[in-house]
């Protein structure tokens, strides 16, 4: 028996050195070891000889020791540890595996990306946590049946540019991402432009999933009482609530994020990959971004969406270019005034298609349309016209001729009453000084009446 060498073992092949031991002094047979160690009596046969001649190191595998041939090279391993700390910082591993393939040519798994992180001691942000069990709600089984809309503040550039508001519309059914808008903050434009696409591209959905933002519904609504509501009064309609209305899309209230959950992840998993796409592409304005955008949404729904339960379409046909930037659009009420209507400082007239001025009655309502490229037209009884700023012709100017003015004298007319006026004579008595005053004015009244 060849005394047994230091060789680090692990546990199985442990409990085997004990084993095949008692069997090479034979203490045991080969079939009792065979049934100990769970191995057929031909490989203990074997072990039993290597014990003979090697002694311990026959138990130990042939590779020990040994680099794999699929082995990643120390360089590619510096490379991904480098790019995961400048160039795909913040990326998951997934990602980063989706990366290296595209732009590098190197195939990697992301548990090969993760393993090599944990050996340099780089942390990852997407580290696996346990998720809460929640009963998720049965996704709608038609594209298009129900749309969910909503809009994350980000700083998507990382300080490149300034932060912004990610507009977004995402099928329920397939969680295909139908458009999505950048918008310095989450308003009116962002979601218009968001519609335009989608029902540019796929069709006019049938309903939509949305918070309680004030761009989607009025403050006001909540404030009627039972009473009032009961009543039949309604508040007026938001602009996106008379857009949805329009195009006939039923328009449904989420009373939480996670009623919306599908548009709430896709945040989250924007905020991993598409900000890190867009600082490998140099992006850094919201114009070339939303460039950026189409392509993206391309990949990302090759990547991720999925098929629906059924495979026709709820989509509804879209209605005439025409009708359709009529009601896709900021539109807002005007009141006539002298056939024309003012609109931010600025009086205009309205116009047909062969250049007339079309007459307005007074206090007539314009309906103004403003369209995202920002041009403006007007809808007066179902028709559309153009408008034309209406600049009034100056008024002439009247020149007045200076007039020589005559001096006026201010001297009296030497017949004038006044100039013959003499105070009574000054009477001690009360009395006496009364009545010669009487006298005097009725002397005076009798002179000026026979002068007369």
């Amino acid at each position: 028996m060849r005394e047994r060498e230091d060789v680090f073992l692990s546990t199985k092949e442990a409990r085997r050195v004990f084993v095949m031991e008692e069997a090479v002094e034979g203490r045991i047979t080969v079939r009792e070891a065979a049934a100990y160690l769970n191995l057929s009596e031909r490989q203990v046969k074997r072990l039993k000889k290597g014990m003979k001649e090697k002694g311990v190191l026959a138990l130990v595998h042939g590779n020990r020791g040994r680099t794999p041939k699929h082995a990643i090279s120390k360089d590619i391993k510096d490379m991904v540890a480098l790019l995961a700390q400048n160039e795909y910082k913040g990326a998951s591993c997934q990602h980063m595996s989706e990366l290296l393939v595209r732009q590098k040519g190197i195939h990697m798994s992301s548990k090969s990306v993760s393993r090599i992180l944990k050996e340099r001691g780089i942390a990852n942000p997407y580290s696996h946590k346990s998720c809460t069990p929640r009963k998720s709600r049965t996704r709608a089984p038609k594209e298009g049946m129900l749309v969910q809309l909503d809009a994350s503040p980000f700083d998507w550039l990382e300080g490149r540019g300034p932060k912004l508001e990610l507009h977004g519309a995402i099928d329920d059914a397939t969680s295909k991402v139908f458009a999505l808008y950048l918008r310095p903050n989450e308003d009116l434009r962002g979601y218009l432009e968001v519609l335009e696409r989608m029902t540019g591209d796929y069709g006019i959905p049938r309903a939509v999933y949305t918070d309680g933002h004030t761009i989607f519904f009025s403050p006001k609504k909540d404030k009627l009482t039972i009473e009032e509501e009961l009543a039949g009064k309604q508040v007026a309609l938001t602009q996106l609530g008379r857009v949805f209305e329009e195009l006939g899309i039923s328009h449904i209230h989420a009373r939480s994020p996670q009623a919306k959950g599908r548009i709430e992840r896709l945040w989250e998993t924007l905020q991993g990959r598409l900000r890190i796409e867009m600082r490998i592409e140099g992006i850094s304005s919201i114009e070339e971004a939303n460039e950026f955008l189409p392509g993206f949404i391309e990949k990302y729904n090759k990547q991720f969406a999925v098929e629906p339960a059924d495979p026709e379409s709820a989509f509804a046909a879209p209605m005439g270019k025409g009708k359709m930037e009529s009601i896709i659009c900021l539109r807002e009420e005007r009141t006539a005034t002298g056939s024309t209507i003012s609109y931010y400082g600025q009086k205009y007239q309205l116009v047909d298609d062969k250049g007339n001025i079309l007459p307005l009655p007074s206090k007539a309502v314009i309906q103004v349309l403003r369209h995202l490229d920002d041009s403006t037209d007007a809808m007066y009884q179902g028709k559309r016209y153009g408008l034309c700023e209406f600049n009034p012709a100056p008024k002439p100017e009247i020149k007045l001729e200076a007039v020589d003015k005559q001096q006026v004298s201010r001297k009296p007319n030497p017949d004038n009453p006044w100039l013959n006026f003499k105070l009574p004579p000054k009477v001690d008595d009360p009395v006496e000084q009364y009545f010669e005053k009487r006298n005097w004015r009725l002397k005076q009244i009798r002179q000026n009446y026979k002068e007369d």
